[in-house]
C-alpha cells in the first residue's frame, strides 16, 4: 500500500510515435484535490484515463486509492471504478433519462436493497447542491453545457466514491457559469472532503480549489507544488501562462 491515494512513479505515455507523457512522477494525498494543468495536447486528460484504467502506461508506475494498479485486469480496474469516479468533459448522461432518473441511476443499478426513499432523498440533496432540482423533469437535451455539467457531477457524487477526477469542467461554457461550477465545486470540497484532481486550463478555478498543481510542459513535469508557489516562479512560461489568463478577469457567479 503506498501512503498518496493518486501517484504517477516515472509513467510514460506515447501513441504511435508521439511521446504525449514522459517520466511524469506526482501525487495526491487522501483529502486533497490537486489541479493539473498545462496547454493542449500535453497529456492532462491522458492522466486522467491512465488512472482509471482506460489507457496503459508504456513504463512507469501507477497508483490509485493507495494501491499498484498498473498492471491490473479490467475486472480489478471495475472495482477501482467504483471507488474512484470520472466527470468526462461531454457530460455522458443518458439522453433518454430525465435530469433526476441520471443521478438516481448509479443508485439504482448498484443498490439492489437500498430503500426508494432513501434514494429519493439521496438525488434530492445531490441535485439541491449542485443546484439543478428545477431540471429534475428535464432531458438532457433541454439543458446548457453548464447545466448538464452540473448534473453529471451530482451523478458522479450518487456513486458515493472516495475520489472524483474532473476532466475540463469550465471548458465550454460562458464565464458567468465557469465561475458558478468553480463555487459548486469548491463548496462540494469543503462538504465532503474527496480526494480530488481537476484537469483544467482555468487558472481562476485552479486558484480556487487546488492543495497542489501539477503544470505539463511538452509532457514533463514543468512544475508540481502549491499555488503560491507556482505564483512565486520565475519560470518564464510559467509566467507566460498564467499573465495570458490574468487579461481575461473572473466572475462572480453572484453577481
Amino acid at each position: 500500500m503506498s501512503e498518496h491515494y493518486f501517484e504517477f512513479k516515472n509513467v510514460c505515455k506515447a501513441f504511435d510515435d508521439n511521446a504525449v507523457l514522459k517520466d511524469v512522477s506526482f501525487f495526491v494525498e487522501q483529502g486533497e484535490t490537486a489541479v493539473i494543468m498545462g496547454r493542449s495536447g500535453v497529456g492532462k486528460s491522458v492522466s486522467l484515463k491512465l488512472l482509471l484504467g482506460f489507457l496503459a502506461p508504456d513504463s512507469g508506475r501507477i497508483i490509485v486509492a493507495g494501491q499498484d494498479v498498473t498492471d491490473y485486469t479490467e475486472e480489478q480496474f471495475s472495482k477501482i471504478r467504483r471507488r474512484v469516479t470520472m466527470v468526462f468533459q461531454s457530460g455522458a448522461l443518458f439522453d433518454s433519462l430525465t435530469v433526476e432518473e441520471n443521478v438516481a441511476f448509479p443508485l439504482e443499478s448498484r443498490s439492489e436493497t437500498e430503500a426508494p426513499e432513501k434514494i429519493d432523498a439521496t438525488v434530492k440533496e445531490l441535485m439541491t447542491d449542485l443546484e439543478v432540482v428545477d431540471f429534475a423533469d428535464r432531458l438532457p437535451s433541454d439543458l446548457s453545457t453548464g447545466a448538464k455539467r452540473a448534473v453529471a457531477i451530482a451523478r458522479a457524487l450518487a456513486e458515493d466514491p472516495d475520489a472524483i477526477l474532473y476532466d475540463e469542467p469550465t471548458t465550454m461554457v460562458d464565464p458567468l457559469m465557469a465561475a458558478h461550477i468553480s463555487d459548486l465545486i469548491a463548496k462540494l470540497k469543503a462538504k465532503l472532503h474527496k480526494t480530488s484532481i481537476v484537469v483544467t486550463h482555468d487558472t481562476h478555478l485552479a486558484k480556487k480549489l487546488a492543495d497542489r498543481i501539477l503544470f505539463l510542459q511538452e509532457g514533463r513535469v514543468g512544475f508540481f507544488g502549491t499555488w503560491q508557489e507556482l505564483e512565486n516562479s520565475k519560470e518564464p512560461f510559467l509566467r507566460n501562462f498564467l499573465a495570458q489568463d490574468e487579461l481575461i478577469p473572473a466572475l462572480d457567479a453572484n453577481e
